[in-house]
């Protein structure tokens, strides 16, 4: 028995922004992205994790013929008894040829994958006839069958799709069971979506780059690596433009020079209401909103246009990056263009109680168990890396929910 939620008062004022209406702010910022322009034709193999600009029907039939769908005998089944039959064995019907029409009284050996003699409508597996061996061939041989119906291990034209019918809609992430559909179906390279092209910057005097000394105040670039590592996983083509300093003139300097050819600006850091938020500072004088959204971690964000290019802020914990990506610009990408993937949601039970903030979408690591429940690692704190590195999952608390209790149930997506 799970304890009841409890929800936060009804007409409760709330002043940061949603993070669906914030994903749709995104999406709408992305727009422009879905344009032929950005489209290129590529051979399959180039496709993998891009998204079909044009939805396809199937050029021919799949199977384009009738086949066996074991290793056995080809027959006709009104030639077959009640009980068993006696039959000629006629020539094999191997896989890739074929076959000349079935005589009747007699039944073909046949491969797996082979084309269905015409005058045979049955295939019976060979460990069920008598004897469970194909003799060689023109020896004069005969066997015994059971009684078969009429289709049994046949795969008939178009059971698996028709010619002329949706193969693929336009929008389709291409995963290998995609492309694989389409070869099958002899295509041999589709209208893409080219890779979404990341300007990526991490801001902070304080940051420096892994391998270099660390002084006194300082720590290491965990976003930069981080973020990039989960774009290009992804599917999207990221460059990185080091780390900026807190000196707007600096950033701006880099942006301009580095940005132009970018399809998103993406920056780290730099985007609360401190007093050297050097994002913010370098945005003056652009179309660029800094707000918060209802969520933890993540909650400071920035969006909007620099230089006609769009823009994305996040804020500088390594875990509030990673988050800010999976629930912003990931879903925003597939809403707009149909990659990259969405993260794949799943129900769980928790194995600890939690408490989350009255109006804020909490979003915690854990790790989902084999048997369907998970366990939360680490707090809810931003900046816990080690937690992050050991989880396999987010797991979603909404907005208007204080405690759950173990045993509760909840969304994860896994990662």
């Amino acid at each position: 028995m799970t304890s009841p939620h409890r929800h936060a008062p009804a007409g409760t004022p709330r002043q940061a922004r949603s993070v669906a209406r914030h994903v749709a702010a995104v999406a709408d910022l992305l727009a422009p992205l879905r344009s032929e322009s950005r489209t290129e034709t590529v051979p399959l193999p180039g496709a993998l994790g891009k998204s079909l600009v044009h939805g396809f029907l199937a050029p021919v039939s799949l199977p384009p013929f009738a086949n066996s769908q074991m290793d056995g005998y080809a027959v006709n089944s009104a030639d077959m008894h009640d009980d068993v039959t006696e039959f000629a064995v006629a020539a094999p019907v191997p896989a890739g040829m074929r076959p000349p029409s079935l005589a009747r009284g007699t039944a073909a050996p046949i491969m797996t994958g082979a084309m269905l003699p015409d005058g045979a409508d049955a295939v019976v597996p060979i460990e069920r006839a008598v004897p469970d061996s194909f003799p060689a061939p023109g020896t004069g041989a005969r066997v015994t069958l059971p009684a078969t119906a009429a289709g049994t291990y046949v795969r008939p034209v178009g059971s698996d799709i028709a010619a002329g019918e949706r193969a693929l809609a336009g929008g389709t992430c291409l995963g290998p069971a995609q492309l694989g559909l389409l070869a099958a179906l002899g295509i041999p390279e589709v209208e893409v979506y080219r890779a979404v092209r990341i300007l990526l910057v991490t801001t902070g005097d304080e940051v420096v780059e892994p391998g270099k000394d660390l002084t006194a105040g300082k720590i290491y670039d965990a976003n930069g690596t981080l973020l990039e590592a989960a774009m290009a996983q992804a599917g999207l083509e990221v460059r990185r433009a080091g780390i900026s300093t807190d000196d707007p003139a600096e950033l701006q300097k880099l942006l301009r020079s580095q940005g132009a050819d970018a399809d998103v600006i993406v920056t780290t850091g730099g985007v609360s209401k401190g007093a050297y938020e050097v994002v913010r500072q370098a945005m003056e004088g652009q179309p660029v909103e800094f707000l918060h959204v209802a969520m933890q971690p993540g909650g400071p964000q920035g969006i909007g246009m620099f230089d006609g290019v769009p823009f994305l802020g996040f804020p500088g914990n390594p875990v509030s990056c990673l988050v800010s990506f999976e629930m912003f610009l990931r879903p925003a990408l597939a809403a707009v263009l149909g990659a990259p993937a969405l993260r794949l949601p799943v129900r769980a039970r928790l194995s600890q109680p939690l408490t989350s903030p009255e109006h804020k979408h909490q979003v915690r690591r854990g790790n989902l168990q084999p048997d369907g429940t998970v366990r939360l690692e680490g707090g809810e704190s931003s900046h816990l890396v080690r937690a992050l590195a050991g989880s396999n999952a987010l797991v979603h608390v909404p907005a208007g929910v204080t405690e759950l209790a173990a045993g509760d149930e909840v969304e994860v997506w896994m990662l």
